[in-house]
């Protein structure tokens, strides 16, 4: 397994692992996501794709995507209340269901680490949304830590 940069014809491959984290964000928050839908349709990951500011790494064997992590790489402006620094943030990470537990999610995770390196980044983050227990616990493992929380109240 090598882990790369995605390709247009790793589209198919990328919306088929877009459905399967959709569905789990809607069995955790069905207030907020709708079964059945991905985060982004094929033209959309064209368009990701040619982003020069997004990164799309995916675990790649014999010409199988079996994961990917879709990063952004983004910048704190120079102003005089805060440090002005540039990051990766992870929009999203998954690995295919039936390989979950074989180190592919560490595999990208620190492939991203790497290239955020590269970068000149000086922070990696993302967002896990409440109830996803699973994914915090692996996140927590690689050594993340809560840098803030976003809270509701429904009205």
């Amino acid at each position: 397994m090598n882990i790369r940069d995605a390709q247009i014809g790793d589209i198919p491959q990328l919306l088929e692992l877009l459905s399967e984290v959709l569905e789990v964000h809607a069995k955790i928050k069905p207030d907020y996501f709708v079964s059945g839908h991905t985060k982004y349709d094929h033209a959309e990951l064209e368009a990701i794709l040619n982003d020069p500011d997004v990164r799309v790494y995916v675990a790649d064997e014999d010409g199988k995507v079996l994961g990917y992590a879709f990063c952004m790489l983004q910048e704190i402006p120079k102003k005089p209340f805060v440090v002005s620094f540039r990051y990766m943030y992870i929009d999203d990470i998954c690995v295919d269901s039936s390989c979950r537990g074989k180190g592919i999610g560490k595999k990208l995770f620190a492939h991203v680490r790497e290239e955020a390196k590269r970068l000149g980044c000086r922070d990696i983050t993302l967002n896990v949304w409440e109830g996803n227990d699973t994914a915090r616990a692996f996140y927590e493992s690689l050594g993340m830590k809560p840098q803030k929380t976003t809270m509701e109240i429904k009205v």
